[in-house]
């Protein structure tokens, strides 16, 4: 199954959407297989071998890297992502075997800690590696305004460099490996 060679390359990432992935096969008590020549250039997805074949998994930009087609599922894509979720591509030995869609609800006191923090000045910027629909989705549930997506490690960390350079006071919070850069700049 899909979700089965899935979990076995995402096994070996450290990536919140990788463990997210792991995580729903082993809740659906999914036996999940040994990955040899794992690879994880940051920010570029996840790659391994899986019962001899070659799986691939990330974004748009990950399968444009690796020459494969998946213009028949960015519809369905960008209907997931216009609800929020984060769309991860997975393909098997060079072609588009499916897409796995990722939502992570709202903590119910997200919306009012953000409110609070602009009315006391703060300005809020989201900086993150999702598809900027997805991005805008979430956005707009925690009112946020100001987005920037599609970003890799070090582009984060270019931004809060340069936020930095121009003398605003920048805390960032992060939920990955791939956030380092920028949570150390």
């Amino acid at each position: 199954s899909l979700l089965r060679v899935a979990a076995a390359v995402e096994k070996g990432s450290q990536h919140p959407l990788g463990m997210a992935v792991v995580r729903a096969a082993q809740h659906r008590g999914i036996m999940i297989p040994a990955v040899s020549d794992f690879n994880a250039p940051s920010g570029k997805g996840v790659s391994g071998d899986v019962e001899g074949q070659r799986v691939v998994i990330g974004n748009e930009l990950a399968m444009q890297e690796n020459s494969i087609v998946i213009d028949n599922q960015k519809a369905v894509a960008d209907k997931l992502r216009m609800e929020g979720a984060t769309v991860i591509y997975v393909a098997t030995d060079g072609y588009l075997a499916g897409l796995i869609a990722i939502s992570d609800p709202v903590k119910a006191t997200t919306p009012d800690a953000l409110k609070a923090l602009r009315q006391a000045g703060i300005r809020i910027v989201m900086l993150t590696g999702d598809n900027q629909l997805t991005a805008e989705a979430v956005a707009r549930k925690l009112g946020i305004d100001e987005v920037e997506a599609g970003i890799l490690p070090d582009g984060k960390k270019a931004v809060i460099t340069r936020l930095k350079a121009s003398g605003h006071v920048v805390a960032m919070a992060g939920d990955g490996v791939n956030d380092a850069p920028a949570l150390a700049a």
